[in-house]
């Protein structure tokens, strides 16, 4: 019986692209390593490390598990890790963030965005640090989202689940004035609601808090105003497999793979784009 390569998914394209993210050494992955003139010289380039993380991420599978078409699992999780411990992705995401939306037309820098939070279950590989949410009956994590009106995260933060709401809120936006200088307001549901916490907004988060709140005489289904948005974030996310439930040991293993699947996202339309 013949045996033939299975072709495998690859989400960096071949060719450069038009508007202005060259896959490598240009753009946003100019901060990604060079090879360095001594030493040992580098054998899987970067381009399969990183076809190969995103097909874990797509996929869900283990890292021992990758398949031999991509650069063997210790090398990959290496440079998942030491892009994690050195910013590398959350650099990356922030050009491509900006490079989106320059390409669709709009400021850079935001004024306006939208909070929320979604509840998923762990594994036993997460035990450590997990909640009971007794609102949504999950035991599991919580991820805290803040993203502009493009869907587009601009703060992440996974707590376990069983923090609050309004607690959680002001982790997410704690520090984050210097990165989005012109936030003027910030959209949430009925859990963010309080004066306290919308005073704290006002003089340390960045932004006038407004609660988008659901008209009690309305039945069934509706579009709530701005929040629809942030829904649509976390539906992306379930689309990758290795987000369809929480399962990292570390939370901020977690938090890297809602930015590598961001970035995995941008890539895809800016290369349709291009």
């Amino acid at each position: 019986m013949d045996l033939y390569a299975i072709p495998y998914e690859k989400d960096i394209s071949e060719r450069p692209l038009r508007c202005g993210v060259g896959p490598f050494g240009v753009g946003p992955f100019a901060i990604l390593p060079t090879p360095k003139a001594e030493g040992r010289p580098r054998i899987h380039s970067l381009r399969d490390v990183l076809d190969a993380i995103f097909y874990v991420l797509k996929s869900g599978c283990h890292w021992r598990l990758l398949p031999h078409d991509f650069p063997p699992w210790s090398t990959v999780y290496y440079h998942f890790r030491k892009f994690r411990l050195s910013g590398a992705w959350h650099l990356i995401y922030r050009a491509l963030r900006r490079t989106e939306r320059n390409r669709i037309g709009k400021n850079p820098d935001v004024s306006a965005a939208i909070m929320d939070s979604q509840s998923v279950k762990t594994t036993e590989e997460g035990a450590r640090s997990n909640g009971y949410d007794a609102h949504k009956n999950i035991k599991g994590r919580k991820r805290h989202l803040l993203v502009d009106t493009l869907g587009l995260p601009l703060s992440v933060y996974v707590p376990p689940a069983n923090v609050q709401d309004r607690v959680g809120a002001r982790l997410l936006l704690a520090g984050l004035n210097p990165l989005v200088p012109r936030l003027k307001k910030i959209y949430a549901d009925g859990a963010y609601s309080g004066e306290e916490l919308r005073r704290w907004c006002e003089e340390r988060g960045g932004g006038k808090l407004e609660i988008v709140e659901r008209d009690r005489e309305t039945e069934g289904f509706e579009v709530l105003p701005k929040r629809w948005i942030v829904e649509r974030t976390f539906s992306w996310l379930i689309r990758d497999r290795r987000l369809s439930k929480d399962y990292e040991r570390m939370v901020q293993s977690s938090e890297t793979f809602i930015t590598v699947a961001m970035i995995r996202l941008m890539l895809r339309r800016l290369a349709r784009g291009a």
